[in-house]
C-alpha cells in the first residue's frame, strides 16, 4: 500500500553528499518537499554540534541519515542513538540509515535505530562504484595509477544511483519499514578488475598497484587527508575488505524489482563523460 505523502518535508542529512544528492534530485522530481542539510546550509545540521539538530528535524515527516565520515568510526552508535531519540520525540514517521557492510560499528548504530521506536530502514551498501569518479578514487585513475592497500579480494561493487533509488522506496512506501536491505553490485571483482575495466572503457593505460597499509597511510597524511580520515580508510582496506563482503547480496532487486546495475555499465557511462580523461 502506497503512504499518502506528508505535506511535511522529508529531511536529507548530507544533502550534497554522493548519496543525499541524488535521494533529493529524485524525490523533488515526484514533487516531494525536501530539506537537505549540512554543516553550511541555512539550517544547518553538524554531527559534532548536537545543538544544531532539533532545528533540522523540526516540521519534517522523515529522514534519511547518512553519517560523516562514516559508521565505522568511534562515536558514530552514540550519535545515531541520540539522533534517533530526538526523531522519535520530534514525530517522525521513518528513518532510512545508510550503513555499511561487515562494520561492527555501523551494525551497532543500526540496532540503535531500531530500538528507538520510530519506524527504520537499514540501506546496508558495498563500496561505491562512485568512488571511482566522484571520490577519492578519481585522482589515481587520472594519473594513470590506482594504489591501494588490498590485494585479490573481490567487492561487489554498488552504483550510487541504485543506492539512492532504494533510499527513495524506503522513504514513499511503507512496504518497507522496519527491513534491511542489503544493496551491492550484481558481481564482484577485484579492485584490479575494476581498474582493468576503466583502463579498457577509457583507451588509457591505467594500472593497479598493491601498496603496504603503511605506504598507503603516509600517502594520506603526505597529501592533507586528516589523521581520523587516515585511520577510518584503514581499517575499511584492512578490515572489512578481507573477505567478509565478498558476496552478492539481492537488496536492490528486493527493493527495486529489478537487478543491480552492473559495474561495466557504470564504466560505459562515466566513460562517456570524459571525466576520467587524463
Amino acid at each position: 500500500m502506497r503512504t499518502s505523502m506528508s505535506q511535511l518535508p522529508i529531511l536529507i542529512i548530507g544533502g550534497a553528499g554522493k548519496t543525499g544528492g541524488r535521494v533529493n534530485r529524485l524525490l523533488q522530481a515526484r514533487g516531494i518537499a525536501t530539506r537537505p542539510v549540512s554543516r553550511s546550509t541555512a539550517v544547518a545540521f553538524d554531527w559534532t554540534r548536537p545543538e544544531t539538530w532539533p532545528a533540522a528535524l523540526d516540521g519534517v515527516s522523515k529522514a534519511y541519515v547518512t553519517y560523516q565520515p562514516d559508521l565505522a568510526v568511534e562515536g558514530a552508535t552514540e550519535a545515531i542513538t541520540a539522533l534517533s531519540g530526538l526523531a522519535r520525540e520530534k514525530g517522525l514517521e521513518r528513518v532510512v540509515l545508510l550503513s555499511g557492510r561487515g562494520e561492527p560499528r555501523a551494525q551497532r548504530a543500526e540496532a540503535a535505530l531500531q530500538a528507538s521506536g520510530v519506524a527504520w530502514t537499514s540501506v546496508r551498501a558495498s563500496w561505491f562504484n562512485q568512488n571511482f569518479s566522484e571520490g577519492y578514487l578519481i585522482d589515481g585513475v587520472l594519473a594513470g595509477d590506482v594504489a591501494l592497500p588490498t590485494g585479490a579480494v573481490a567487492e561487489p561493487f554498488v552504483d550510487v544511483d541504485d543506492i539512492a533509488e532504494v533510499v527513495v522506496a524506503a522513504l514513499t512506501d511503507d512496504r518497507h519499514a522496519n527491513k534491511l536491505y542489503e544493496v551491492t553490485g550484481p558481481r564482484a571483482l577485484t579492485f584490479a578488475e575494476a581498474v582493468a575495466e576503466i583502463a579498457a572503457a577509457t583507451g588509457r593505460p591505467i594500472r593497479y598497484t598493491q601498496i603496504s597499509p603503511q605506504d598507503f597511510a603516509a600517502g594520506m597524511r603526505q597529501a592533507g587527508v586528516p589523521d581520523d580520515v587516515v585511520a577510518l580508510l584503514d581499517e575499511l582496506f584492512t578490515v572489512v575488505l578481507d573477505g567478509r563482503n565478498s558476496a552478492v547480496m539481492q537488496g536492490v532487486e528486493q527493493a527495486l524489482g529489478r537487478p543491480a546495475r552492473d559495474f561495466s555499465t557504470f564504466v560505459r557511462a562515466t566513460a562517456a563523460t570524459g571525466i576520467w580523461r587524463a
